[in-house]
């Protein structure tokens, strides 16, 4: 099986659908649990299948609650952050040839992050659980001109996930 049928496989076999940051999605808990937060009554944890290719990219985008990613599949992920400190890159994967790659990593709440696939022609597929739970009504999308107002030195990655 090549990497595009594979990719078709899973995106068929574990119901994927379309996210509107890019690439497929499923979720496959939400708590009954909830808990009150800033932005009202929230789930406790919620977690979905994630499938990113390397054909498209997941786009700077921001949650109030923090994302924790698993590997579980593919090509490496990068996890792209604009901090106070500028760009910054989180590696998902097993280690290996990037040494700098680990099987999980975190993504604190009101961060602006977005993701690329490493490898060409490949894809990756991850679980993130996102804690208080995941609700559209905490998530942002961001356009370019907004970014590049507050991260001009950074319009390299921000062309490229927005």
């Amino acid at each position: 099986m090549n990497q595009n049928q594979r990719i078709e496989f899973l995106v068929e076999k574990m119901d994927l659908l379309p996210h509107p940051e890019g690439g497929f999605y499923k979720e496959t808990y939400r708590s009954t649990q909830t808990l009150a937060t800033e932005a009202g009554e929230r789930n406790l944890v919620t977690v979905i299948y994630f499938l990113l290719t390397s054909e498209n990219v997941s786009r700077f985008h921001r949650i109030k609650s923090d994302e924790h990613w698993f590997f579980h599949e593919g090509s490496p992920l990068s996890i792209h952050l604009l901090t106070a400190y500028g760009h910054e890159v989180l590696k998902l994967g097993l280690p290996g040839r990037d040494l700098q790659c680990a099987p999980q990593q975190l993504v604190k709440a009101d961060s602006i992050f977005g993701s690329t696939v490493d490898e060409e022609n490949s894809y990756a597929l991850v679980s993130c659980v996102v804690s208080p739970g995941f609700d559209f009504k905490d998530f942002e999308l961001f356009s370019a001109d907004q970014l590049l107002q507050k991260y001009p030195k950074s319009e390299e990655i921000i062309r490229r996930l927005t």
